[in-house]
């Protein structure tokens, strides 16, 4: 694998920063564009690593970019805020190598401040409140259902807050969700996050993947008052990634995502702490899950993809 520096932080000569996420650095092109910089930054339990994951960002980046040309077809009307990956003209030379393949412009929206959680399979956070009291999110389900299960009535919606960096999120019932975001928009967001998981469930089970659950986030056109995609999508990051081909009722799964790094900060008794270092072989195999990934969902080879 071509040898890619470790990007934790970003500045821009030509660009003022006007937020910083826990992976994303934003940056202000225009008063209706930003520029969306990937890092190689990696947080798990909702706190940032010491040290980063080599091409994280561009593979997040690239796969995000795939994601709004997929879903963008299969969605009659589907509004992304997906612009180029194309830099803006005000960026140095001397920048540019630095931003190529991590950057996309994207149009400046009103955000909506909630997390739009699709789950289709039960596994995690869900599986654990499951075993206490037989529900997922508040919501009563079915008696006898197993780890890694889907959900018989098919994908549930199941909201959280978005918070600032270095805050934990905390799950909302739907009820909650649209008095943050309004009446007029929260059936719209939960309709079209179940219809975006759905689309995406069916495209990534036939290229031998499966999409356990995800995080969407969504943006209001305030000139058109339309519900726009945006921020990463369908990423190990936001997703749960399964091997279809190992995937196995009852049990926990083989994963394309961050799981192997909880699964190491769990074992190690460092959920939740600050100021953690991964160690080599975590990086390592992060960064090839997260490869693995890219690979199948596009059916591009990751060296091909970057160059």
């Amino acid at each position: 694998m071509a040898k890619v520096p470790v990007l934790t932080s970003t500045a821009l000569t030509a660009l003022p920063k006007i937020a910083e996420g826990k992976v994303r650095d934003l940056f202000e092109v225009d008063s209706k564009t930003l520029l969306f910089v990937a890092s190689d930054r990696v947080s798990a339990y909702d706190v940032i690593m010491q040290n980063g994951i080599p091409s994280k960002g561009p593979l997040l980046n690239l796969l995000s970019t795939h994601w709004f040309h997929v879903l963008s077809s299969e969605i009659p009307g589907l509004r992304t805020h997906f612009l180029t990956l194309e830099l803006p003209s005000s960026i140095p030379e001397a920048d540019r190598a630095l931003l190529k393949n991590r950057s996309m412009q994207v149009r400046r929206l009103k955000i909506f401040p909630i997390e739009a959680i699709v789950r289709g399979y039960i596994t995690g956070s869900a599986w654990k409140e499951y075993q206490r009291t037989g529900t997922v999110h508040t919501i009563p389900m079915p008696a006898g259902m197993k780890n890694g299960e889907a959900f018989p009535q098919g994908a549930i919606y199941t909201p959280s807050t978005k918070a600032e960096a270095g805050q934990n999120d905390e799950n909302i019932s739907v009820a909650q969700a649209a008095e943050i975001v309004g009446e007029k928009y929260a059936k719209r967001i939960e309709d079209l996050a179940l219809k975006l998981y759905t689309t995406a469930r069916d495209y990534a089970i036939s290229r031998g993947i499966i999409i356990a659950d995800t995080k969407f986030e969504f943006g209001l056109d305030e000139a058109t008052d339309e519900i726009v995609l945006v921020d990463e999508v369908l990423t190990p990051d936001s997703s749960r990634f399964w091997p279809a081909d190992k995937y196995e009722i009852g049990r926990e799964q083989d994963s394309y995502d961050k799981q192997y790094l909880r699964d190491w900060l769990t074992s190690e008794g460092l959920k939740g702490k600050q100021g953690v270092a991964m160690s080599e072989e975590v990086v390592a195999k992060t960064a090839e899950k997260y490869r693995e990934a890219f690979e199948k969902l596009t059916g591009k080879r990751w060296l091909d993809a970057i160059n």
